[in-house]
């Protein structure tokens, strides 16, 4: 079964993506389930996991109510404040519905390089433990030193690094990007999306641009800990579903048929989906 890990629905009369503005006129529009669906269709992917991209609660309820009303929403990553006294109980509310499989603050908005460091985000760390959820860190180079000590204080957390860490392509910058994510890879329990990619290079980016990252990846993380997600629609930014479906098949063609399938989606089943409180 293929798996998109990582896709979004915003509905803009909601009011909380801060971060979308019409300056980013290709996604600025409402996206839901029927604009998905046929390319899901188009490319065989049976299941998908919603992540959220508003950093607020209320966006999560709204993820979940959309996704108990979408068959192929299989789980969704939402949000809450980690820094909040209540944020145990509002991680314990949310995981009520068996479809909220992870959490992720937007840490790469965060001006603070060094907040997951912070010792009041313990009590939520908790909670996330306590009720088998995902962490997913959605972090840029410069966060990855306070990740790694992230992950070494709670080793029972299970952790997704999304989009590769968001390595700086346009810029070519790859050096501390590599060393830091070298040093979060050796952490057996930690798994990372082979996503987001493509809008991180140049506007005029080609496929040399991106494979040499891609590579980087496999080799770091290996064909057993990478989940392929589209970022869609924000792909649509940098060529869209289809051109990063076909960049992403042309960078796994020498791989085993059982290495693709567990990129391609059995590693988003087994870390998402097989949990004592996944979704089958």
């Amino acid at each position: 079964m293929q798996i998109d890990s990582h896709q979004h629905f915003w509905r803009l009369e909601r009011g909380d993506y801060g971060w979308l503005t019409p300056a980013l006129a290709a996604i600025h529009r409402d996206f839901g389930p029927d604009d998905l669906a046929p390319i899901l269709a188009r490319h065989e992917i049976a299941k998908t996991i919603l992540v959220q991209a508003a950093p607020t609660v209320a966006e999560s309820e709204f993820m979940l109510a959309l996704a108990e009303r979408t068959p192929f929403v299989a789980g969704v990553v939402g949000w809450v404040d980690f820094t909040a006294p209540d944020a145990p109980d509002v991680i314990a509310r949310l995981a009520a519905n068996r479809l909220l499989v992870g959490l992720r603050p937007m840490v790469h908005d965060i001006a603070d390089p060094k907040w997951l460091l912070r010792p009041d985000l313990a009590p939520a760390v908790a909670a996330m433990v306590a009720h088998d959820l995902v962490f997913d860190a959605l972090v840029r180079p410069r966060h990855l030193s306070a990740l790694r000590a992230f992950i070494e204080r709670f080793p029972s957390l299970a952790v997704v690094v999304d989009h590769g860490a968001k390595p700086e392509i346009a810029s070519r910058v790859e050096a501390s990007w590599r060393t830091d994510l070298r040093a979060i890879a050796a952490n057996n329990h930690v798994v990372c999306k082979l996503s987001g990619l493509i809008t991180e290079a140049a506007p005029d980016w080609r496929p040399d641009h991106v494979l040499p990252y891609i590579d980087r990846l496999l080799q770091l993380f290996g064909p057993g800990r990478l989940l392929w997600g589209s970022d869609w629609p924000v792909v649509n930014l940098a060529g869209g579903y289809d051109v990063w479906w076909a960049l992403t098949s042309e960078a796994l063609q020498d791989l085993t048929h059982e290495q693709r399938a567990a990129i391609l989606g059995g590693n988003a089943a087994r870390v998402y989906l097989g949990r004592s409180r996944g979704v089958a």
